[in-house]
């Protein structure tokens, strides 16, 4: 006999199962017959198929626990993810107390008990997992400007690494970041990045050029503006810092003062990371120029350095090796500037106080729409049109 396919197997077991059914048993034998012959299945296997009862399709049941994170809880993530600047996951478990607190005391939020619950205790890796459908980058790449400055460049050692106390705060590496858009000629504004390496507060300030003048005197506001004792300053090669003025001054005030290797970024790590972080990502690559934009500008740090310096965690590279031509590296946990600030006891008590009672009557949502007001001001400043990841205040504009 030849063979039949499974669904004609199933056809003809399903026209006589009605028919097996009702007869008596003389009848049934000669049905099983039948079949056996038209389907070449055994005699007791075709009485077992026409027996059974038609099986009603159930409903999968889903394996495992019931999912402890809804739509609601993945809802409000978002808003705070959106207020803690869109930072990866491990970063947002660790600020994620410091946050809701400010935003609860300043009524920016309304969640209920269970969604704080949960947000306070929510894992690094399931806050990526719950974010990852919104999550969203840019790649941006600008111009560099730096020009080397010959003139004190042996009187300038480079820095080793050994120099330094990098577990004190003071210790700062500065760079400069030039809004030029696609030309480097003419005048146009530029921003001076001051970044401490022990604590990672970072102040920002933009100069109306690139005069050693207009440099040097941000850099004594940024002074004034910091928290901490400045030590040590240590800057690329460029020559609004490589000259007679900032390196007498140094001395003057018993600072060190030391430079990255020419063409080595990576000597300058730490600032490097922030001139992304805090300008390009924010302001970008556009042009502009005269004494407004720079007013528009620093606005805009005004904000940003609060809110940063206040509520953003950050993580340091505690050590680095290379294993079978792999490099693997361990990071600690990461803290605000103004957590490592607090957790030192190179601090006074008194600057301790101090930044307490600032952090207290900081409200991040605020700062946020402060930040969007002066970004927008300088939006209708440029020369040529902004190409900033401006997607972090263009939400919050919408929440």
């Amino acid at each position: 006999m030849a063979k039949v396919s499974m669904a004609t197997r199933t056809e003809i077991i399903r026209q006589h199962k009605k028919a097996y059914a009702k007869a008596k048993k003389k009848e049934k034998g000669r049905i099983l017959d039948y079949i056996c012959a038209s389907t070449g299945l055994s005699r007791d296997r075709a009485k077992r198929l026409l027996g059974r009862q038609a099986m009603k399709p159930s409903k999968k049941r889903k394996t495992g626990r019931k999912p402890k994170y809804d739509a609601s809880f993945v809802e409000a993530l978002e808003k705070v993810w959106v207020r803690m600047d869109f930072c990866c996951g491990r970063r947002l478990a660790a600020g994620m107390d410091d946050m809701l607190d400010a935003l609860l005391t300043h009524g920016e939020i309304a969640f209920n008990d269970d969604i704080l619950i949960k947000l306070r205790s929510v894992s690094a890796s399931t806050a990526d997992r719950l974010l990852s459908k919104a999550k969203k980058g840019l790649k941006l790449k600008g111009k560099t400007t730096t020009k080397p400055g010959t003139l004190l460049k042996k009187d300038i050692p480079i820095r080793m690494g050994d120099e330094w106390d990098e577990n004190m705060p003071g210790y700062v590496e500065i760079d400069l970041v030039a809004h030029c858009g696609e030309t480097t000629a003419g005048d146009y504004v530029n921003t001076l990045d001051v970044t401490d390496i022990y604590s990672g507060w970072t102040e920002t300030q933009s100069v109306l050029n690139k005069a050693q003048v207009h440099v040097f005197n941000a850099l004594l506001a940024i002074r004034e503006r910091q928290p901490f004792t400045l030590r040590g300053i240590d800057c690329d090669n460029g020559s609004e810092f490589i000259n007679a003025h900032l390196y007498n001054w140094c001395k003057k005030e018993k600072l060190a003062f030391t430079r990255s290797r020419p063409y080595k970024k990576n000597d300058n790590c730490h600032v490097e990371q922030k001139n992304w972080h805090i300008v390009r990502r924010n302001i970008g690559y556009a042009r502009y120029e005269g004494q407004e934009a720079v007013e528009a500008m620093n606005n805009f740090y005004a904000a940003f350095r609060l809110y940063s310096n206040f509520f953003l965690p950050q993580t340091k590279l505690i050590s680095k090796e290379r294993v079978e031509g792999r490099v693997r590296k361990k990071y600690d946990k990461p803290q605000t500037p103004f957590r490592r600030l607090m957790g030192s006891d190179k601090v006074t008590t008194e600057i301790k106080a101090s930044l307490q009672e600032n952090f207290a009557n900081l409200n991040p949502a605020a700062l946020q729409r402060d930040m969007m007001e002066a970004l927008t001001k300088l939006e209708t400043l440029s020369i040529v049109p902004m190409k900033a990841s401006k997607q972090t205040l263009i939400i919050v504009n919408q929440l």
